[in-house]
């Protein structure tokens, strides 16, 4: 199953086969057969056991041409089709794929372990792609169309979906799939794949228990969401603790969690719920915890306000590509919204509300690293002063272990 998904032996789209017609003829009769009421008040599980008994019979009886392994794959792509997300469900089930990438209807790629791998995954055309993708949207009332031509939205499983349509795609609809994996991250498994040593785990523990103030910072798919998953679980289990995320993306295990989500703007603009309203709400739900999943604009600043104000504790990640690069971002984003506040007291109330900034990196192997923790320790002259802790050293450049290397301490006096 797996080797037939992935083999990337087609350059172009193939013409309609045979399987293909029987497929989109059985699953209009199934369709047209189906009465949508009765479909609702029955249980996911139990809809999908009567579909597939119907089709299996189906396909039994009538003389279809297909091969002797081509009537049960069949029978799963039709409920697909029918009860799931069409022909990336088959993608979904393999459970070491972290990212689903659609870059039309014809062209599908997988990553995994790090690396992308081209599929033989395709949809029938544009419109069959835009029904899978209307379909995923509307299940958490969330719309795209000419005018939302961008949407970001969640999988039942908690996987982040974002797609992109014309105008703005020019050659067919672009999905984008961030998967999390069934069971979560734990600080072995990452000690165990190599993107920390036990001890630097041991640190940001005692760090997390201490309630210290601590910012991700890292590029796309570098493991900030991960980090930040595994990180949460250090919270002791009698705190409450708020998230804050644009797309549900976290799986904290404590029991006294509230999960809050930004929303969009209606179809006549207006009701939007931004992440800075949600910082600032959090603050009236007496939380022990405050974890925003993204900083990205002004609620940087109630951010800040909140970590030094009594809410310490708090993590969230930020895109960047050194611990400096993150704090001078930070900066930026509050002086966006404190524009009459003079760039030394910005960095004040930076220095003093966030204590330690960990970067995470994706080497060229494919491989998720936290390659840097940078204690911040105050203002000196004007400018944030910070400390290196630990730094990942990249050993050799030979293109058959290019993320060799490993944390080097550095050791200062207290």
């Amino acid at each position: 199953m797996t080797q037939r998904i992935l083999d990337s032996s087609f350059d172009e789209p193939a013409a309609e086969t045979v399987y293909d017609r029987v497929k989109r003829e059985l699953h209009a009769e199934l369709v047209s057969a189906i009465d949508p009421l009765a479909a609702k008040r029955i249980a996911r599980s139990e809809l999908d056991g009567q579909l597939r008994d119907r089709l299996a019979r189906t396909v039994r009886t009538r003389e279809l041409p297909l091969t002797h392994d081509e009537p049960e794959r069949l029978v799963d792509d039709i409920l697909d089709e029918i009860l799931g997300h069409g022909p990336l469900e088959r993608l979904l089930r393999l459970p070491d794929v972290t990212d689903i990438l659609v870059n039309g209807p014809d062209t599908v790629y997988i990553e995994r372990n790090g690396l992308l791998e081209k599929t033989n995954v395709r949809f029938r055309d544009e419109a069959h792609l835009r029904h899978v993708i209307d379909r995923i949207v509307s299940r958490v009332g969330r719309r795209i169309d000419e005018s939302v031509p961008m949407v970001d939205a969640r999988l039942p499983d908690g996987s982040r979906f974002n797609a992109i349509i014309a105008p703005l795609a020019l050659h067919g609809p672009i999905v984008s799939i961030r998967r999390f994996g069934i069971n979560p991250v734990r600080r072995e498994d990452l000690v165990r794949l190599g993107s920390a040593p036990d001890m630097v785990m041991q640190i940001l523990e005692g760090c997390v228990r201490a309630k210290l103030n601590v910012l991700i910072a890292g590029g796309t798919g570098s493991g900030k969401t991960t980090l930040l998953n595994v990180m949460s679980s250090f919270i002791p289990a009698n705190e409450r603790i708020v998230t804050i995320e644009d797309a549900a993306e976290l799986r904290l295990q404590q029991p006294h969690v509230v999960p809050l989500e930004t929303r969009p703007p209606n179809l006549e603009g207006v009701g939007e719920v931004t992440t800075r309203d949600l910082v600032r709400n959090a603050l009236r739900m007496r939380p022990d915890r405050i974890i925003v999943g993204e900083i990205r604009g002004l609620e940087a600043i109630d951010m800040l306000h909140a970590m030094n104000t009594g809410h310490e504790g708090s993590i969230s990640t930020i895109h960047a590509n050194s611990p400096r690069r993150a704090l001078g971002r930070l900066e930026t984003m509050v002086g966006l919204g404190m524009g009459n506040i003079p760039g030394a007291a910005i960095r004040e109330i930076i220095a003093q509300g966030i204590h330690l900034v960990v970067q995470t990196t994706r080497h060229s192997d494919g491989r998720r690293r936290i390659t840097s923790l940078t204690e911040v320790s105050g203002i000196e002259s004007g400018v944030i002063s910070t400390q290196e802790v630990f730094r990942f050293r990249q050993r050799t450049v030979d293109p058959r272990r290019p993320g060799a290397g490993r944390l080097r301490v550095y050791w200062y006096p207290t």
